[in-house]
């Protein structure tokens, strides 16, 4: 019955719904006034979409338009991340969008491409073509209701593939995906420039020499990595923050030094660790590693950075619970976001045996520090003066 949701009658309960509020409560008072002048299946699958699409605002901009199933949205690329990855492929070219899902690259990918969509499956098929048209890109798109691997990409220039990482509402084991990874990396045999959207938490050791691995986050929430094929490539390792654009990338250079920490602390941004650009980051900011294992970085001097949560330093000693309950006490802090890195520790436990009292805010950073246990007080820095 969902896709019944774009025949005439769909539409119109679907305009008639917009705007609605379908909690569980509200969504039984609606079924209730709806029935009869509708087919009860069309009315839960309405209902359902009307509940996706809210969800969906955190995505995409167009949502109160666009169609979803459950699983589409859950694993779709937002829209902030997939017009960056569409910055890649040149104009004018055919794309190929393998396991297009509901759409959510193909939105941005059609932006002065032609494009190939491809899903084994016809729902959400006749979704990702519905979304494309709510964004405009739809003109010279071809649609595809096949497995992806029985595809011909003759004339294809590039391939984007966002492989299955949920089947059936559920999320496959770590490091599966359907079709596996190998295989899209084979894509490149055929066509040369292609683009392997995968979960953030990708090993870095199973990128092929000359891919770039790119990790994206959208402010300090890391979304998604995306593997580069050799005609894409432009490094072996990137970092991206969204939406500002801004990009670190690795560079070979000696090992920055390892020193504690002074006036100044920085909390790189996940897609920096993931990325494994922590060093690169310190050499760009002139800083230094409290730890050689660990990911904060020090200095002296107040620096800005779109790579970085950038903290000032109130206190820094070897961590002992009671000295520091003290000290926050002395301060008149009363509220404190715990950052726990490298030590173990409850940190719940942590933070009502400090006893917090008074009208302050801060961050107590509990890590190590040339491998002694370390803690650190500290504020953060103001976007702007």
């Amino acid at each position: 019955m969902t896709i019944d949701l774009l025949t005439a009658p769909g539409r119109e309960l679907l305009d008639r719904l917009s705007g609605e509020d379908a909690g569980p409560d509200r969504a039984l008072e609606l079924a209730q006034a709806l029935r009869g002048g509708y087919p009860p299946g069309l009315i839960a699958a309405a209902l359902t979409q009307v509940a996706l699409r809210a969800a969906g605002r955190a995505k995409f901009s167009r949502a109160s338009q666009m169609l979803f199933t459950r699983d589409g949205l859950e694993q779709a690329s937002s829209e902030t991340t997939a017009s960056h990855a569409a910055l890649r492929f040149p104009a004018g070219g055919l794309v190929a969008d393998l396991c297009c899902g509901i759409g959510g690259n193909l939105i941005t990918l059609g932006a002065g491409r032609r494009l190939l969509a491809v899903d084994h499956d016809p729902v959400t098929l006749a979704f990702a073509r519905h979304n494309a048209a709510v964004y405009g890109t739809a003109d010279g798109l071809a649609v595809v209701c096949a497995d992806v691997r029985e595809v011909a990409l003759a004339g294809v220039d590039g391939v984007f593939v966002d492989p299955a990482r949920r089947a059936g509402g559920r999320r496959l084991s770590a490091g599966r995906s359907e079709p596996p990874l190998a295989w899209c990396l084979a894509l490149a045999g055929q066509v040369p420039a292609v683009g392997i959207k995968a979960a953030p938490g990708l090993p870095r050791e199973e990128v092929p020499d000359g891919w770039e691995a790119e990790f994206v986050a959208v402010g300090r929430d890391l979304k998604e990595a995306t593997l580069w094929s050799p005609a894409l490539a432009t490094a072996g390792t990137r970092a991206t923050v969204l939406p500002s654009g801004d990009t670190l990338t690795s560079a070979p250079a000696d090992p920055v030094p390892v020193a504690p920490p002074g006036a100044f602390l920085f909390d790189p941004n996940p897609a920096v660790t993931r990325a494994g650009l922590v060093q690169e980051l310190a050499r760009q900011l002139d800083a230094w590693q409290i730890d050689p294992e660990i990911a904060f970085l020090s200095c002296d001097r107040e620096l800005r950075t779109p790579f970085a949560r950038t903290l000032r330093v109130l206190e820094s000693a070897p961590w002992h619970e009671r000295h520091f309950a003290r000290r926050l006490a002395d301060l008149g802090i009363g509220a404190v976001d715990i950052r726990r890195r490298g030590l173990a520790g409850d940190v719940q436990q942590i933070h009502r045996r400090l006893g917090l009292r008074g009208p302050g805010r801060a961050t107590v950073v509990i890590t190590r520090a040339s491998g002694r246990p370390w803690g650190l007080i500290c504020t953060d820095i103001p976007e702007s003066r």
